[in-house]
């Protein structure tokens, strides 16, 4: 009985491997991805085409005049990251000059134009955020240092 069983597996096996071999009628690739439905095909995009080199080498464009005002300006506080690709600046706790306070700072630099809508800070103490008033003064200081820097370099 195991022999029969044996030699109809065997037969099977044969068939199927038989089955799949390719013969005359095959397709190029390119006439296989015109048969394909949109979701299989080679154009759609996925969520790991975000990681894909190709699709990241255009730069993300940062003003930099106030990129290197707000190092000048939040220069009391030290750096934990800084990434000028993605124009994002973390600065660790620090007292400022005749303070008490120790202030922490995100600045996030969002656009080329030396605009006021270029600059984002989010800033806070141990105990909390800080209110908004502070955090317009040093945007204010920010862009004050970078028209300075501007201005110093001939540009108005």
């Amino acid at each position: 009985m195991t022999k029969l069983k044996f030699t109809i597996l065997s037969f099977l096996t044969i068939l199927l491997i038989a089955s799949c071999s390719s013969d005359s009628n095959t397709l190029d690739d390119n006439s296989y991805l015109s048969t394909l439905p949109a979701a299989e095909s080679e154009d759609r995009e996925t969520i790991w085409d975000a990681f894909n080199r190709e699709a990241t080498r255009e730069p993300v464009k940062v003003n930099r005049y106030i990129w290197q005002a707000a190092l000048d300006v939040l220069d009391f506080m030290p750096i934990e990251t800084i990434d000028p690709f993605s124009g994002v600046i973390v600065k660790g706790f620090g007292v400022p000059p005749g303070g008490k306070i120790q202030y922490r700072a995100t600045i996030y630099v969002i656009d080329p134009a030396l605009e006021a809508r270029s600059l984002r800070v989010s800033m806070q103490t141990k105990s909390g955020p800080v209110n908004a008033a502070t955090m317009r003064e040093i945007e204010n200081a920010i862009l004050s240092r970078a028209r300075q820097m501007r201005k110093a370099d001939g540009l108005s």
